[in-house]
């Protein structure tokens, strides 16, 4: 059995058209109901309505991505409980109407980050970066965080110290802009003091205590995704790894397992994204999936390059620092041993051909995405094919 093959689509407001996306051969839709605030129910009547949408187009809606966990809950605090209500009739209304599983994360404040949009690679496309020593310049100089210097090695102190005192003001409003506006799939912008009263609420937080409330969520609310037939995956911090002080607890197999032990059961499983674990040197890929694939619910497939000083940027989908070939290998074996396919996404994608001149969601652009979920495809079926081979 084939992965079920998705696409990415930020609903009616999405520049690249249903129709564009059956024609690329996905067969399943990964949307949210993004207009709905955080923290509110998702009534069955928005559900329905947006599933119709998508159906009448001629595919059907395979994954939720997200239902955001609101502040509260990370923190405990104010309406949390509240919160958690409203995430369990979310479920329960998913579930209703078909939806079969729902992506979440437990990132604190921010959601993924990136330093630079535009970041042009050898080939003149353009790809999404995350450079450490532009983040050490937003941060230091910028944001100016109280003993944000504590986080950095002197050599990127230095280094950021020499790029801020570079950079004109236009360059600054666009640093501060692609780390704090938000991008594609974020629930949350911020002003630079909003930013900063967000950051000062998770002053006395470290990494036990967010897992603390992680488990806490999950205790809650796994019991209802089983119930209502619903498989969660939670996807990984992006990048895994601190920044800004902000404790991270999912970043590596370990932090898996735990969330894994909390409810032993396959609805609380893991949406395994090559890119976000990708962007630690430390994380063995195909290691990873072998131990954490029997919970994987959902697949987010792209790759990175990595530098030395933590700074990365996305690679084409079947290059970069890690073994794509393998890594998909290893997934592939996981799904032999089922009766149902593992819903993939090709995740992101370089800005390219025509989508240079046109306005797309940073990372969310129609042809780079093309051209990763054809490359995934034709990697798949090759290793099918060889699948009588002492491979397997």
């Amino acid at each position: 059995m084939y992965l079920e093959q998705t696409w990415r689509w930020f609903g009616p407001k999405d520049p690249i058209p249903l129709a564009h996306i059956r024609q690329a051969g996905a067969t399943g839709i990964v949307t949210a109901l993004h207009h709905v605030p955080n923290g509110e129910v998702w009534s069955v009547a928005e559900i329905l309505q947006r599933k119709n949408v998508i159906e009448q187009a001629g595919l059907r809606w395979s994954v939720v991505e997200s239902v955001p966990v609101h502040e509260d809950i990370k923190q405990q605090t104010g309406n949390w409980q509240n919160y958690i209500r409203n995430y369990q009739q979310t479920l329960r209304n998913l579930g209703a109407c078909g939806i079969p599983t729902v992506c979440y994360n437990f990132m604190p404040v921010l959601d993924w980050t990136r330093t630079d949009l535009h970041y042009v690679v050898e080939d003149g496309s353009e790809a999404l970066r995350f450079d450490m020593t532009a983040l050490a310049a937003f941060d230091m100089y910028i944001l100016q965080r109280p003993a944000a210097h504590l986080d950095y090695i002197p050599e990127i102190i230095t280094q950021a110290e020499n790029y801020f005192n570079n950079c004109n003001n236009e360059d600054k409003a666009r640093l501060q802009a692609t780390i704090l506006a938000g991008l594609p799939g974020s629930e949350e912008t911020y002003t630079l003091n909003d930013f900063r009263e967000k950051l000062n609420a998770y002053a006395n937080m470290d990494a036990e205590r967010l897992r603390s409330n992680l488990l806490d969520f999950i205790r809650a609310v796994a019991p209802v995704a089983e119930e209502a037939g619903i498989r969660l995956a939670i996807h990984p911090d992006d990048p895994p790894f601190s920044i800004f002080g902000l404790p991270r607890v999912v970043s590596t197999a370990d932090d898996v397992e735990k969330i894994y032990a909390v409810y032993d059961v396959e609805c609380n499983g893991l949406c395994f994204c090559t890119g976000s674990f990708g962007a630690r040197a430390d994380n063995d890929l195909p290691k990873m999936f072998r131990q954490l694939g029997r919970r994987t619910n959902f697949l987010h497939l792209r790759s990175v390059q990595l530098e030395p000083n933590g700074s990365f940027y996305e690679a084409n989908h079947l290059e970069g620092s890690h073994d794509v070939a393998n890594i998909l290998l290893e997934i592939v074996k996981e799904q032999n041993k089922r009766t149902l396919p593992i819903p993939m996404r090709p995740d992101h994608g370089h800005r390219m051909l025509d989508d240079l001149t046109k306005t797309v969601n940073p990372g969310y652009s129609a042809i780079g995405r093309l051209r990763g979920l054809a490359e995934l495809r034709g990697l798949e079926m090759g290793i099918h094919r060889t699948s009588q081979s002492s491979i397997f």
